[in-house]
């Protein structure tokens, strides 16, 4: 039988970069703390994260 590969994955917090340990021990993962994750939670709260898309003909008629 061969031991199992231990090495930890590394990523970077998605709000602050910093190099962080993804696996279940971090509770807030995939972000370094409380902090990043909030902020990253208050930016799509506020609607600062959107997905573009084209605007059709039809778009403009619920404006009016």
């Amino acid at each position: 039988m061969q031991p199992l590969n231990r090495t930890k994955k590394l990523v970077n917090c998605p709000q602050c970069r910093v190099s962080v340990v993804f696996d279940s021990n971090n509770p807030f993962k995939p972000f370094c703390s409380e902090r990043c994750q909030m902020i990253d939670l208050g930016a799509w709260a506020t609607e600062g994260y959107s997905i573009p898309v084209p605007l059709k003909p039809e778009d403009f008629d619920e404006l009016s």
